[in-house]
Formats: structure tokens, sequence, C-alpha cells
């Protein structure tokens, strides 16, 4: 199935359903806050390799976390036990993001680029993406960011500057959602890291309906 090119000039996506089996839905278009926000009202996101054009995806089975589902294992609850943990909601956005991009460009590689974080910044100020930093003992140990659009979260990345600082941050998200009744956690694609830590599949038909409610 050929994919569809976006139009410069024109904010719109073909529908998600057009996805071929592996997600990717469309390439081009850009980064705007306007386009971003149209995405993720729809279930798609960017994800491609830094220097080439821009991929949109919407993946069919939806990998998510359902806030109230997280899994606290029996040797997090002793860490979270044994440590004072301190969750802070945007204490710096930019230094959050950069390091996710950091600790995945020495471990793995990174789609985050510079294009990414301006792009991503920017819908920061304007209110829709957000950080989260878990500190022990006072040192930070970890944190993740994400697009927060009504009761939906959409996860981008995580990273830990100690021992289980990512997985402290995603059960202080998981529990903050949780809270303000958030219907889930967008997780993308799946990895066995999120798996362990409550995420599942659903189908599309259950996300979309999820999304619109949350929306």
């Amino acid at each position: 199935m050929p994919v569809y090119r976006l139009n410069d000039s024109e904010i719109s996506f073909p529908h998600p359903t057009y996805a071929r089996r592996d997600g990717l839905l469309a390439v081009g278009g850009d980064l705007s806050v306007e386009r971003l926000l149209l995405a993720y009202t729809h279930g798609i996101f960017p994800w491609y390799e830094p220097g080439e054009e821009i991929l949109w995806w919407c993946p069919r089975e939806r990998f998510v976390i359902f806030p109230e589902e997280i899994h606290i294992s029996r040797s997090m609850k002793k860490y979270i036990k044994k440590h004072e943990l301190k969750m802070l909601l945007n204490r710096d956005f930019a230094d959050t993001m950069h390091r996710c991009r950091v600790k995945r460009e020495f471990n793995e590689g990174t789609w985050i680029s510079d294009e990414m974080e301006a792009a991503y910044h920017r819908l920061h100020e304007a209110g829709y993406a957000v950080s989260l930093e878990v500190f022990e003992d006072d040192a930070l140990a970890g944190g993740l960011y994400g697009v927060s659009i009504g009761k939906c979260f959409f996860g981008e990345s995580m990273f830990s500057e100690r021992e289980n600082g990512s997985k402290a941050a995603l059960i202080a998200l998981a529990q903050a959602l949780s809270a303000n009744r958030f219907l889930f956690i967008d997780c993308q694609f799946h990895t066995e890291h999120l798996e362990s830590m409550g995420g599942r599949y659903i189908s599309w038909e259950e996300y979309e309906k999820k999304l619109r409610a949350g929306i």
C-alpha cells in the first residue's frame, strides 16, 4: 500500500484506518503545534530518524497502560519504601527531554533530534507537552515526557539517572493520572519493560472509543 504524502500547505491527515500493517500512515508535513495536536487527537504520532523526512504512525493495535493498572513489583515497593521520593511536574521540560535524548543516543540511538526538541518545546509552551521528574533523596533519579490532551496521556520517552529512576517516574505518573481520572497512557509501541509494568495491547476500535471519550 502506498504511503500518503502530506500537503505542506494544508494541516490534515488521512483517516487512521489507512495506515499500513506496520502502522505507517503518512510522510512529510511539519512539526507545527497545530499539526501535532491534530495528530495526537486522532491517535497519530511522528517517529523518524534525524535528517530524514517526517514519518507519521498510527498502529492498528495499541499498546497502552491504564493508569489504575500500573504494576508495582515487590522490588519496586521495597525501593519506594526505602527512599524518600519526590515528584515534580514540569520542573524543566527542555532538560528532561534532552536527558531522554542523550540516554538513548548513548545506549541504542534516538529519534529525538534538534527539530523534535524544538517542536515539543513549543508544544510545552502551548500547555500540551509535559515532563515529570522523580527525585530520590533529593537527587534526580529519572523522568519522562509526553503529551497530555483532555484525559489522555501520550508517552514519548523516559530516562534514568539512577537505578529504577524511569520506573519510579512512570509509577508516579500513573498514580497522578489515575487520581485525575485519565483514561490511558498511550505507549505507542511495545517494550518488555512497559509490559512488565502493566502495558497491554488493545484493539484500534477500543482505543479510538477511549480516545474520543478522553479528548
